[in-house]
């Protein structure tokens, strides 16, 4: 591939047969139907219907399909209405989120310059930039975005803003000059201007080298339609914990059905009951218990800031093993500011700045800086930097122009690094400020300004203290002035920009935001680790990974774009686990970053604004983008998009995203904790000579009336005390890991012993024994549901009352089961028959018995953790 920015312009134009007049009509034709309009194309996209037929491939949902099947053939249509509703909502709310993916191609078109200045034929022509073509002449004027990639023939004090492009927030200075040196990142080619960037000084000539999908922002759109999104954890455990369920279930039910009838049982009755159990073991509230706590969770973190565009990927964040941020504008505050100053022989932090006069004068004075009217300042940054600073100590630009109004300037060229303004004094003299790079202004300088008045300059020692600076990743500027009795009539640099006294240097940076500093820390603390990836020099990147925390004092653990490059992708994996932060980076690197530590089983989200970012925010684990700065792209392709822009908030949406999944896991565990023990009472009722303890639809009724009401009220859950000091749930970690599956059996086995237990001591003493048996599996389920409210925490020390919807599910669910019980309408539906006052408080008394062993269990526990914590 033709590197242009190699090359001299007269090679690209002759390499592009183009001239300095630019191409003829004729030759522009030929090329748009050679190379095709200059525009970004979309893949062919998903109709509509075929977005809303995919959400139907999941494997739980087609389970629960099934089961609503099942519910119709057991003779309870109701039942299967309200199975198949849950699976229509959900693919309508799959639908829609998966539509608004689809914006992503559309927000990148968007970006595209609408119009261009173009030389054909000699002349300028206003054209459509869609028509542009390779070889066409443009002009580039402030304010422009450019139209398409081009390398730059001819340039006058050029600055290309490209923060979207490469991530760096200062503008960029150009020239026409060949680099020599190949497979440099994009912000070291100062000789090129890209597609989408936006010129915000000088002005220039650019041949047209790359149009549509061939710019760099067209190689972005493509990753972007290429790169594939990843399930998320909760979507992958779910389809193997779907997998497991339907084999299970499928084994019990048949085992069910044969025990049935080689005891004399119906078959039709028998085969009703299999397949009600295997509706009762599918915990068909699951996919609307997710659904409803992911937004409850949604909306809870858009009130902190966090919008969720993906509902699924919600739960994502409380498995977060590497958050991948990007530094410009999401660690730091995307503002350049002077973070220290040097003047009368000593080195300053900003703030004790105080008795400089004649520095912030210069600061406010030689600047082209200016306020709109209101509070945002316009200009280059580093200019906006300086004259926010001399505002803050008194030294207003406008006030000081009528003292000293500008009689004359001599603007910055990139050759001699500095700019020069001429003031005329209230005395009648002149004074001239100078400004620019410490290295070439500091020579010109024959006096230094002291407190006692101008002394000779120490160059050395200026110098030593310039390094100084910039190795703490300062961009370092020297202000040095001239008086004049007139001011000359040509101002020529060499002349003018002699025998200075240098006023002292101002250090610039774009800072850290104090709260992400706070957010890393809890970040690690958390277990999570965080890595700066950035387009950025990488001494300032080290700088302010160093400030933030996220680099410790060792090891460097910083990598260059142009070393990731050389990089083997075999020796890559083996370190990108100890590398913390990527500098000067290309868009292709960020997305092989996240792809390494995903293949290193990490689980990653990927924080960014720039247009830089979208393909590996879309490759991402989950993607979060800024709300304020972000562009429309990278939002599109995000999955959550932080409106404050503060990487801090990332925290609280980390600790959300561990209590939502903490929730959907308790639902479970309490759901199929209830199932088996209702299964394991129906399994093994003929081993013990009993009956079936229940009917089918007593079963349907159970199932139904548990699940949703419980389950929706778990959703509300508080989080838990310790969940910012639990390391992130391994990403391999199924549903039934970390002792869920045993406590499942466990459990479940307690409460079908105890079901079987009372059924036969109620047959014994020929009792109501049937409605007593399904009386106390529905109110048992209310104690499993108050017991799995914490894991090691015991009831009583999470707060019976912490969770009002689940005491509120809990007595609804009590009136409910009373009235099947005792309303005769309901019992000629469930085939009950009202229990007397003994029989209900026999049901009552063992209702919560396995409450009272879970809390047994976790007080057991917490002495013996005490215990070796004390050993």
């Amino acid at each position: 591939m033709q590197q242009w920015y190699t090359i001299s312009a007269e090679e690209t134009l002759a390499t592009l047969d183009s001239n300095r007049s630019g191409l003829t009509a004729g030759e522009a034709e030929a090329r748009l139907k050679r190379y095709g309009l200059n525009e970004l194309q979309e893949k062919k996209k998903k109709t509509a219907v075929m977005m809303f037929v995919g959400q139907f491939s999941d494997f739980l949902i087609i389970v629960l399909m099934a089961a609503a099947l099942m519910a119709g053939l057991a003779g309870s249509p109701k039942d299967a209405i309200v199975i198949m509703a849950v699976v229509v909502i959900n693919a309508v709310i799959g639908f829609i989120q998966e539509h608004k993916a689809e914006k992503a191609m559309a927000a990148l078109k968007k970006m595209a310059a609408p119009s261009a200045t173009v030389i054909r034929d000699g002349s300028p022509l206003q054209l459509v930039a869609s028509l542009l073509v390779p070889g066409d002449l443009v002009l580039l004027n402030a304010g422009k975005v450019v139209p398409a990639d081009m390398r730059l023939v001819e340039v006058a004090q050029l600055l290309v803003e490209e923060a979207a492009l490469t991530g760096e927030s200062v503008a960029v200075e150009k020239h026409s000059q060949p680099i020599h040196e190949e497979g440099i990142p994009l912000g070291d080619r100062r000789n090129m201007a890209y597609n989408g960037t936006v010129v915000v000084g000088g002005r220039g000539v650019g041949v047209v080298t790359d149009t549509g999908m061939a710019t760099e922002i067209g190689k972005i759109a493509t990753m972007l339609q290429e790169e594939k999104e990843v399930k998320t954890p909760l979507q992958k455990r779910l389809g193997q914990f779907g997998k497991k369920l339907a084999g299970v279930i499928l084994l019990i039910s048949a085992v069910v059905f044969g025990m049935g009838v080689l005891r004399g049982e119906d078959v039709v009755a028998m085969f009703l009951t299999g397949i009600s159990l295997a509706v009762a073991a599918i915990p068909e509230a699951l996919p609307a218990v997710i659904t409803i706590t992911l937004a409850l969770g949604a909306k809870k973190m858009a009130r902190q800031n966090a919008l969720t565009r993906k509902l699924a990927a919600v739960e994502t964040l409380g498995s977060v093993t590497y958050i991948c941020s990007d530094k410009t504008g999401t660690l730091t505050l995307n503002r350049m500011e002077v973070e220290a100053v040097y003047g009368g022989g000593a080195l300053l932090p900003a703030e004790e700045l105080t008795d400089h006069y004649l520095l912030l004068q210069a600061m406010a004075l030689s600047n082209d800086a200016h306020d709109n009217g209101g509070e945002e300042v316009l200009g280059d940054p580093t200019e906006v930097a300086l004259y926010n600073f001399a505002k803050k100590h008194g030294f207003r630009k406008k006030e000081l122009e009528q003292q000293y109004p500008r009689s004359g300037e001599i603007p910055f060229d990139a050759e001699r690094k500095a700019m020069t303004t001429f003031h005329r004094a209230p005395d009648g003299q002149y004074l001239s400020f100078s400004k620019g790079a410490a290295e070439m202004l500091v020579e010109k300088c024959s006096l230094m300004m002291t407190d006692a008045g101008p002394a000779a300059v120490d160059r050395e020692q200026v110098l030593s203290v310039a390094a100084g600076m910039a190795a703490s990743g300062l961009r370092v500027l020297s202000l040095a002035m001239r008086r004049w009795q007139e001011q000359p009539e040509k101002l020529q640099p060499d002349e003018v920009e002699r025998d200075l006294i240098l006023l002292g240097l101002a250090g610039i940076m774009d800072p850290p935001r104090e709260e992400a500093k706070d957010a890393v820390a809890m970040c690690r603390t958390a277990g999570i680790v965080p890595v700066m990836i950035t387009g950025d020099h990488p001494l300032t990147a080290e700088v302010i990974a160093r400030r933030l925390g996220i680099l410790d004092d060792g090891a460097a653990d910083v990598i260059g774009g142009a070393e990731l490059e050389k990089m083997p992708d075999d020796e890559f994996a083996g370190k990108v686990r100890g590398i913390k932060v990527y500098a000067r980076v290309a868009p292709e690197q960020k997305l092989k970053i996240v792809k390494a530590l995903q293949d290193n089983n990490e689980f990653v989200a990927m924080t960014g604004d720039g247009v830089n970012d979208a393909p590996a925010i879309k490759r991402a684990d989950i993607g979060i983008s800024m709300g304020i700065t972000g562009t429309d792209v990278t939002k599109e392709a995000s999955a959550i998009i932080l409106l404050d822009d503060n990487f801090a908030t990332i925290v609280r949406a980390v600790r959300e995203g561990r209590r939502i999944y903490n929730n959907i896991l308790k639902f479970i565990k309490y759901s199929m904790t209830s199932n088996a023990g209702t299964i394991t009472a129906i399994f093994f009722a003929p081993f013990f000579g009993l009956p079936l303890p229940m009917l089918p639809i007593q079963i349907l009724w159970l199932n139904m009336l548990t699940d949703s009401l419980p389950g929706l009220a778990l959703a509300a859950e508080p989080a838990e005390k310790d969940v910012m000091h639990q390391p992130p749930r391994k990403p391999q970690e199924g549903v039934f890991s970390s002792g869920r599956g045993w406590y499942i059996a466990r459990f479940g086995l307690i409460i079908g012993s105890i079901a079987l237990l009372l059924q036969a001591y109620a047959i014994n003493n020929a009792m109501n024994w049937q409605t007593m048996v399904f009386t106390f599996l529905v109110l048992n389920r209310m104690g499993v549901a108050m017991s799995v409210r914490s894991d090691s925490f015991s009831l009583w020390r999470t707060g019976v009352f912490s969770n009002k919807p689940i005491l509120g599910a809990v007595l609804l669910v009590f009136v409910l089961q009373l009235a099947a019980v005792y309303l005769p309408f309901f019992n000629l539906i469930f085939y009950t028959e009202p229990m007397s006052l003994e029989e209900l408080l026999i049901v009552l008394a063992a209702s919560p018995l396995t409450l009272f062993a879970v809390e047994a269990e976790k007080l057991f526990r917490s002495k013996a953790n005490r215990s070796l914590s004390a050993a």
